[in-house]
């Protein structure tokens, strides 16, 4: 099987499950995180019943579905690392999902639709040699929540960690702004400047959401990840989540030269997709919302809507040239 990754890339798809079929994954949402994480289901198409059921293969099913009825050629999908403290111990008790890279790795290799990108806690005692092995097991790109994992990407600790993925060409996608989907850890880990590390590592650095704010009381990075693209030439930002009535207000701004030149397109799959707000602000007309708004895919909405407030192509096909050159068409 060959991954290639020309044409239309998401770039931000999560993957989640139960470990209901071994995949490794498991998932503990509470509190106001319960009902959130049931939502993201029923928007999808599943039944919020998937949560105690096969979620595994319920969410993989309707992800594949999702991705061949789309527009969308390849969807770099996300493992999700488990929280660990300073010294690389393992906090189970602060994270609410854990999505193994060999599940991704695994899923990646079975299905061309999909491209693999690992997590990977700096701190952890084999942080080198899972790294390593990512690599050469295909990895494109590495997640994290820096956040939500407890990872100071500033850290001098993690240098030699941030040298080995520029050596190999592979990009970081990091959470910028705030976070209110899982639990958060240290909030202040959200702020673009925390990978300046990275960046001056070689790292291709991607801040997810680009440094905007998610909800209403959450710092607004947005200033300082525009002023950040100007300083470092591989920095990068994605458009996930935009249709987020707060995250979505800098839509215009991120519209204009040069910022939009340095955007890649995610969906953040399966967060929610609705076009309203896009037509109330007139970043839309109402013919494409209603169009859009009606289709059960939304992955293509979220695509279709971007098109349609004026994103270029670019944009969406920008990513492929991003990731690691040897990557770029892995026979597995």
């Amino acid at each position: 099987m060959t991954f290639e990754t020309d044409g239309i890339v998401d770039m931000h798809v999560h993957v989640v499950g139960n470990g209901s079929s071994g995949s490794g994954c498991w998932l503990n949402v509470t509190g106001f995180h319960r009902p959130l994480a049931s939502l993201m289901l029923r928007h999808i198409g599943l039944p919020a019943s998937a949560l105690s059921g096969d979620l595994d293969q319920l969410y993989l099913a309707r992800l594949l579905e999702t991705v061949r009825a789309s527009s969308i050629k390849r969807a770099i999908i996300l493992a999700q690392d488990m929280v660990h403290d300073d010294s690389g111990r393992v906090r189970p008790d602060l994270g609410s999902f854990y999505v193994p890279n060999s599940y991704v790795l695994e899923l990646a290799s079975k299905h061309s639709e999909f491209l693999p990108a690992v997590s990977i806690h700096p701190a952890r005692a084999d942080a080198m040699e899972e790294l390593d092995r990512c690599i050469s097991a295909g990895a494109v790109m590495m997640k994290c929540l820096p956040n939500c994992q407890n990872i100071d990407c500033s850290n001098p600790n993690y240098t030699r960690f941030w040298k080995r993925m520029a050596e190999a060409g592979i990009p970081l996608l990091a959470h910028t702004g705030g976070e209110h989907t899982v639990p958060v850890v240290r909030a202040d880990y959200a702020d673009p400047r925390r990978l300046v590390l990275p960046l001056e590592c070689g790292v291709t650095v991607i801040a997810a959401h680009s440094g905007t704010k998610s909800g209403l009381f959450d710092p607004d990075y947005f200033g300082t990840f525009v002023e950040m693209t100007g300083k470092y030439q591989n920095f990068y930002g994605d458009i996930s989540a935009f249709s987020i009535p707060i995250r979505g207000r800098r839509i215009r701004e991120c519209l204009k030269d040069p910022l939009v030149s340095r955007l890649v397109h995610g969906s953040d799959f399966p967060v929610p997709v609705y076009g309203h707000w896009l037509w109330l602000r007139r970043l839309v007309g109402w013919s494409t919302f209603r169009t859009w708004q009606k289709s059960w895919n939304v992955m293509e909405r979220d695509y279709q809507l971007k098109r349609a407030m004026g994103f270029p192509e670019e944009v969406f096909t920008r990513v492929s040239g991003l990731l690691p050159r040897h990557n770029r068409a892995v026979t597995v």
